[in-house]
């Protein structure tokens, strides 16, 4: 049994990595200060002699001995991380150095939850780990971007100075139950929206495009990159390679949903990519034979079911 800290355990993706791991054997401490996760995700873990929940703001040091750390502690909607940018900062670059030290300290192997907002804006299509990206450092997603990639420095640097154990995964476009209704997030807004009978709401002209991954297949990808030998720190790309319009999104949504909602335009926001879709080339050969099984239909049934569930 291995003991592992989960940083934004409580968030949408920590929730289903937590259970996961408890799933598989170990003792799993949770460690949230639900600015953006919430505890109904985790409470059925609660009960569970191998849970534990610690309410805790990953800016401030914290002391424990564990094996593994995984640290997804940041708001990932823009919607959430545009609300308070300072914070954002804070939460990416002081909170990886806090966990750094604390694998440092105890020797654990430690992953970074990165992001395919590295990449930003690409010129590359579709992005390889080797892209360094377009990023606008003084933009309104800044503070998100700029952070996880400085994020991923620290993680590189404590691995050549302190000999740390690292992990970073990038993550990509990634839907599923748990996703909290107000986010932001496109998929989570869509289904809202028409569960509601509102109209969806579509920014700029719906051709830009987006791969959407299954949480069930990113959780599996990121325990498979945990698992690899130390050589291996990455960054690897963990996303779906299927790539589709927004507007081709609203649309299997409605279908889906069996709604009459109408779709409205509204003007395209600063800074928001007009493609996004990972070369898992690396996941695949590095993470034995990782791939996502998950079709967008089948996940998007799932995560529809939860919204009804939670909106009666």
């Amino acid at each position: 049994m291995k003991k592992i800290l989960v940083t934004g355990g409580a968030g949408f993706i920590g929730s289903h990595l937590c259970e996961r791991l408890l799933n598989d054997g170990n003792e799993v401490i949770c460690l949230d200060n639900y600015s953006s996760g919430s505890k109904d995700n985790i409470i059925h873990l609660i009960d569970n002699p191998c849970f534990v929940l610690v309410h805790h703001d990953v800016t401030m040091p914290f002391s424990i001995d564990v094996d593994e750390i995984y640290n997804l502690a940041c708001p990932a909607s823009p919607v959430q991380y545009q609300c308070n940018p300072v914070s954002t900062i804070r939460t990416s670059v002081i909170g990886a150095i806090n966990m750094l030290e604390l694998a440092k300290t105890t020797n654990a192997k430690i992953m970074q939850a990165s992001t395919s907002e590295v990449y930003g804006d690409p010129e590359v299509h579709p992005q390889p780990e080797t892209y360094w990206g377009n990023v606008n450092p003084i933009g309104v997603r800044s503070c998100y971007d700029e952070g996880k990639r400085c994020a991923e420095s620290l993680f590189v640097n404590y691995h050549k100075q302190n000999n740390v154990d690292i992990k970073i995964v990038r993550i990509f476009n990634t839907y599923g139950p748990n996703m909290l209704p107000n986010d932001g997030r496109v998929v989570s807004n869509f289904i809202v929206q028409v569960l509601q009978d509102k109209p969806i709401t579509i920014y700029g002209d719906g051709s830009q495009t987006r791969s959407f991954q299954y949480v069930d297949d990113l959780v599996e990808g990121m325990i498979r990159m945990m698992n690899t030998p130390d050589d291996v720190t990455g960054p690897v790309n963990i996303g779906n390679p299927n790539e589709f319009s927004i507007l081709e999104l609203a649309q299997m949504v409605i279908e889906l949903t069996g709604s009459k909602s109408k779709i409205e335009f509204r003007e395209f926001p600063e800074d928001d990519p007009m493609q996004r879709k990972p070369d898992i080339t690396m996941a695949f050969e590095l993470l034995n034979g990782w791939q996502p099984k998950v079709q967008l239909k089948e996940g998007l049934l799932n995560t529809i079911n939860y919204f009804r569930r939670l909106m009666l």
